[in-house]
């Protein structure tokens, strides 16, 4: 009895605690509301919807009021042969981004770092910062009035060749690099933040004693700073491969057009088609993209796995 007693106490004084901490600290909580109630209406809310994959949907009945119907509808994505190829197409994209694109920010961060003017480094990583606030509109807009026929490429080559014309938004084989390219101007700059606030946490004193052992600037950087952001490049990575089975909407949707649909047709290509087009089947889109988020987690989880294997803390501890 008096141990079931002792036990009570406890508790009703952890308790205790843990609300004088709240009340403590409810400035703080909130200032956190907002968000928390964000999340809570537009991330986990809409979860909830989820069950609709296992549903033959029927519009005057509702999500809720939709017939079960079991796993038919992932039966009906797995013997899509349009399915295969936008998932292959997905896959083909975003490994390439993950060989070109991310290793980006963290060279353009290691050479920001390296720049011994303050002002100029300051001005250099605005400006490369800035395409990150445009949305994915106004870059298409801007790519499509340069590349378009009579565009200001276009025009400048005519000017040096004498009239020949290039099909740079229709042309199948740039279309790809075009994405790449695109989401390097716009988004290095931004990313590479993540990196120099990487570089700015680390000991000066390690490079005061390289330089006092004479190491050059090339030693000191592959010596000091890169094995000292290596955890947070680890992190980076993982997310990256979470995100493996989607290519961004915004990009994609807004740089093609019908001529190059058999490159563009990506897996949220397939999604948007399906779920938008005639005629749209809610249920068989839905369990489209449960299917790929299972994929992401799961791939996000092995990344995790495999960086912990090779010695690091990984993500998730």
């Amino acid at each position: 009895m008096k141990t079931a007693h002792a036990a009570q106490v406890t508790v009703s004084r952890r308790h205790t605690s843990l609300w004088a901490a709240i009340w403590k600290n409810r400035i703080v909580y909130t200032l956190l509301i907002p968000g928390l109630v964000w999340y809570v209406i537009f991330a986990y809310g809409p979860m909830g919807g989820l069950v609709l994959a296992f549903k033959r949907y029927r519009a005057n009945l509702g999500i809720w009021g939709s017939p079960w119907i079991g796993m038919q509808n992932f039966q009906y994505v797995f013997v899509d042969a349009a399915f295969y190829k936008s998932v292959i197409k997905t896959l083909t994209i975003n490994i390439g981004r993950m060989v070109f694109q991310f290793p980006m920010p963290i060279i353009l961060a290691l050479l920001l770092n390296e720049m011994r003017f303050t002002k100029l480094k300051r001005s250099i990583q605005t400006v490369l910062t800035f395409p990150h606030f445009l949305s994915w509109v106004v870059v298409a807009s801007i790519i499509i009035n340069l590349l378009a026929y009579n565009g200001l490429v276009n025009n400048i080559i005519k000017l040096f060749t004498g009239g020949t014309i290039f099909n740079f938004l229709g042309n199948t084989q740039v279309f790809i690099p075009m994405l790449y390219v695109t989401e390097v101007w716009k988004n290095a700059g931004w990313s590479a933040i993540v990196y120099l606030a990487a570089i700015s946490g680390i000991n000066t004193d390690q490079y005061e004693a390289a330089e006092i052992d004479g190491a050059s600037r090339f030693q000191k950087l592959f010596s000091i700073t890169l094995p000292n952001i290596t955890p947070t490049i680890i992190v980076m990575f993982i997310l990256a491969m979470g995100g493996l089975m989607s290519t961004g909407f915004d990009q994609v949707f807004n740089l093609s057009n019908p001529a190059v649909r058999d490159v563009a047709e990506t897996l949220d290509m397939y999604i948007y088609r399906i779920t938008f087009l005639s005629p749209p089947n809610f249920a068989f889109s839905t369990a489209v993209s449960l299917f790929r988020s299972i994929v992401n987690m799961v791939l996000l989880l092995l990344a995790d796995r495999g960086a912990k294997m090779m010695g690091s803390d990984g993500l998730l501890g």
